[in-house]
């Protein structure tokens, strides 16, 4: 019987092993396109992580202002980071990012979506912001919450006392 267990464990520690090798050759090529945020507006900054880019690439997309450098990160043994800029004129929408890591290329799909602008800085002067209907109507509802938390406490306060 412990002969059965034994040759049940070495079958098992090849098995693993021969498993690991296919994962260990892929380490030289770049995967796992990471960019955050997911959802960003035109001008802003995004972050690209790459696993499998050991000595650093370069990372492009139609959005970015330029192709962004990826540098190793100390202390992760194949990861590379890059900072990108969006375009200020980006359209809308779904993009693309292609990394070149060593030789090799990767596309990622859909990687990121680009949002429109934000009006920064106009604050009250915005025409489109809420017109005097909105605010009466804001202002009845604020109101009519005040006067029923009002009513509500008066009718607790008369229970306790009887």
């Amino acid at each position: 019987m412990p002969n059965t267990r034994a040759l049940a464990v070495a079958g098992a520690a090849v098995a693993a092993l021969g498993l690991s090798a296919p994962a260990a050759v892929a380490w030289d090529t770049p995967r796992n396109i990471v960019a955050l945020p997911s959802v960003i507006a035109r001008g802003g900054q995004l972050t690209i992580t790459v696993d499998g880019c050991r000595n650093g690439g370069t990372a492009t997309s139609n959005a970015f202002t330029m192709p962004v450098k990826l540098s190793p990160i100390h202390g992760a043994r194949d990861t590379a980071r890059g900072t990108a800029t969006i375009r200020n004129n980006a359209r809308p929408g779904p993009y693309d990012i292609t990394v070149r890591c060593d030789s090799r290329s990767l596309t990622k799909p859909h990687a990121f979506t680009v949002i429109g602008g934000v009006r920064g800085g106009i604050g009250g002067s915005s025409t489109t912001g809420a017109t005097p209907t909105d605010m009466a109507i804001g202002g009845g509802l604020v109101t009519a919450a005040v006067v029923g938390g009002g009513v509500f406490w008066m009718r607790r306060r008369a229970e306790r006392r009887v």
